[in-house]
Formats: C-alpha cells, sequence, structure tokens
C-alpha cells in the first residue's frame, strides 16, 4: 500500500497548480492514516489456557482481553495497553504494581466498560476490596468468546457476557466487539457494546462514575499539588495523595480547546490527553460517537490518571441542570460505541477531529 507522504508527493508532481495544490494538502490533513493504506498487520491469539486474547499489531504486543474470572477481576478487561513503541500506558497496579504508582481504587484496571448504578448495584466500584464492604455490587462475568479474527489491516474481537446482581441472577445481556487496527506510530481500538435487558426494566441511575474508561500510567497523570479525596455515591471516601512530580507531564484537552483538569464535566466530541513517558512523547484520546445515548458525552477526567467518558450520569456534571435516568424495558437493547486511540508522538485538534469523523461512520 502506498504510504501518505508517497502518495501526497505523486500528486503535487501531477498537479502545480499551487490553489489546487493548497486544497489538496488541507484535504490530506484531514484524512486518517488509517484510510490511506498505512495500516498494519493485526493479529488476534487466543489464550483459553491463561484466560486471554492477545492482540499485536505489526508482530508487536499491544494489548490483551482478559477474563480472570470474578474471583480475580469483576469485570473482563483491556490490559495492559501499550504504545507501538513498546511502553505501557495503563497503570500496572494491582496487577502488576510497579514503583512509584498510586494504589487508590482497585477497581481501576486496564481499560473497561461498567456503571456504578444498575437497579441499584454498583457495578463500576466492585473489586475484592471494594469501598463499602456493606455496598450493593453487581459483577460482569465473561461466558464466552463467539469469534477472533486477524487481518492484513485490522482484527476484531467478539465477546458475551452477563451482568449479574448481588444474588448472580441476569440483568443485562452483553455482546462486545472489539476492533484494532494501528500504523507506525499509532493504535485504535473501537469498543461496540451492546446490552440486552433480561426479564425485567433496567435502570441506570444518572451517576458520576461510568461508563468507557482507562486507568493511566503514573507518568501520564497530571501533576498533583495537594493529596485529595474523592467521594463516591454511598458517601464512602477514597484518599488519593499528593506524589513525587518528577517526570508526571500529562494533560487533557478536549475539542472545545479547554485544557487540563477543566475537561472535567464537559461535554465533548474527544478528549486527548498528552504527555510523556521518559522521552517519547505520547497521546491517548477517547472518541464519543453521534449515536451513543447522551451524546455528546460528559467527562470523568481526573488529573489523577483515571480518564473516563459518562454519557449516562449527567446530574453531578451539570449540577443537576441535565439529568438522564436511562431506562431499558425487559429484552430491549442499546449499543454504545467508543473510540482509543493511542499514539506514539503529538496528535493535533485537526488529526483528533478526522478520527472523529471517521469513527462516526461505525455502525
Amino acid at each position: 500500500m502506498l504510504k501518505k507522504e508517497y502518495l501526497l508527493c505523486c500528486i503535487i508532481l501531477s498537479n502545480p497548480n499551487p490553489k489546487i495544490m493548497k486544497k489538496i494538502f488541507l484535504l490530506f490533513s484531514l484524512v486518517p492514516a488509517v484510510l490511506l493504506g498505512q495500516t498494519k498487520p493485526v493479529k488476534i491469539v487466543r489464550d483459553d489456557a491463561n484466560k486471554k486474547v492477545d492482540v499485536l499489531v505489526d508482530g508487536k504486543a499491544f494489548t490483551s482481553y482478559i477474563y480472570p474470572g470474578p474471583d480475580v477481576l469483576k469485570k473482563a478487561v483491556l490490559y495492559p495497553v501499550r504504545t507501538s513503541e513498546g511502553t505501557l500506558i495503563t497503570r500496572g497496579w494491582p496487577m502488576d504494581p510497579r514503583p512509584g504508582e498510586r494504589i487508590d481504587h482497585p477497581h481501576h484496571v486496564g481499560v473497561w466498560f461498567n456503571y456504578e448504578d444498575v437497579n441499584g448495584h454498583d457495578f463500576w466500584n466492585n473489586s475484592n476490596t471494594p469501598p463499602n464492604p456493606k455496598g450493593v455490587y453487581g459483577t460482569i462475568v465473561h461466558t464466552g468468546i463467539k469469534s477472533v479474527k486477524s487481518g492484513k489491516n485490522k482484527g476484531s474481537i467478539v465477546v458475551t457476557a452477563d451482568w449479574l446482581d448481588k444474588d448472580g441472577k441476569l440483568m443485562l445481556k452483553e455482546t462486545t466487539t472489539y476492533i484494532f487496527q494501528g500504523t507506525d506510530k499509532q493504535r485504535i481500538t473501537d469498543r461496540i457494546t451492546t446490552l440486552t435487558a433480561a426479564d425485567k426494566e433496567v435502570l441506570f441511575k444518572d451517576v458520576k462514575d461510568g461508563t468507557f474508561a482507562i486507568r493511566l500510567a503514573r507518568q501520564l497523570e497530571h501533576p498533583s499539588t495537594k493529596a485529595e479525596i474523592f467521594t463516591d455515591a454511598s458517601g464512602v471516601a477514597t484518599k488519593v495523595p499528593s506524589l513525587d512530580n518528577a517526570g508526571i507531564t500529562g494533560s487533557y484537552r478536549n475539542k472545545e480547546g479547554i485544557e487540563g483538569e477543566d475537561t472535567w464535566a464537559k461535554r465533548s466530541d474527544w478528549v486527548n490527553l498528552r504527555g510523556k513517558i521518559g522521552e517519547e512523547k505520547i497521546s491517548v484520546a477517547i472518541i464519543d460517537h453521534p449515536k451513543n445515548v447522551g451524546y455528546p458525552t460528559y467527562w470523568h477526567s481526573r488529573g489523577y490518571g483515571l480518564f473516563s467518558a459518562n454519557p449516562l450520569g449527567q446530574k453531578a456534571f451539570s449540577n443537576g441542570k441535565d439529568i438522564l435516568n436511562f431506562k431499558l424495558v425487559p429484552n430491549q437493547s442499546t449499543t454504545f460505541r467508543f473510540r482509543l486511540v493511542v499514539t506514539s508522538g503529538e496528535v493535533s485538534d485537526t488529526e483528533m477531529n478526522s478520527l472523529t469523523v471517521d469513527f462516526a461512520k461505525v455502525q
């Protein structure tokens, strides 16, 4: 396949008119690399014995879908996540602790999708050490791998899961498709999750903690100047201490140009976290989809490393101006679509907007 730069040079040589070339150059700047044939082969490898599916882009480890069971995790996750250079961008703790990390919120593992209040059950905060031992927790149990597919340009995994209440009764059936693609410097994951209510109405109460999220490596956090205390919907507080800020470089930016932790509680099509690990510049971006409930989503973008899009939680982010309380009647379905873009290097607003337009085409 032709490289973007080579293809552009060919057009320049055949079109010397400066006005025409200006328009062509602008057009090329708006087209994602994934649309210009620079994508790399994606290999998907099942490892049933270790309860995971590995994802390799251009022969390099990118991430794994892991489903160790509710005795270890209360939901399946993508973990760990790497850049094209092999740099880990997800926090290691509690699965694989690394020096200097925070050890708060044990339910923040890798990349995940769940919610804080579904028919009164907290799926978000559930772990083997939940913040409130008396809380009512739900568990998402992996039930199967429907397909895995490798490809020259893309790879995919289709999995199923059950959302269970505290007594193990079915609340929701989940089918999720992960689509992976990548270039020399970029890795893209599209998560398409369909939730179907079982035999009872399901209420996603409007709360703060949800829905599609990643917990970032320490170096990609915002520098912290003081200890923080974060309180969940049950009034349970978690202390997040101030740590050494050496090498801590993260900074959020959304589509509207709002920077840093001010992106929290704002609606936007996308948020892009920029930072460095060692000498490598890194971008980690999440993109919302126009067909999602609550679009454009509010953002739960915390400086301490939690990076989350929550289209179902609106009241807390808007000081009561917006309230959703989304419901599914028995057997009704809804689909959520999110894109995660991990780049070794910088990603401009123009490139982010291009990736967003491209993602909107995903059904």
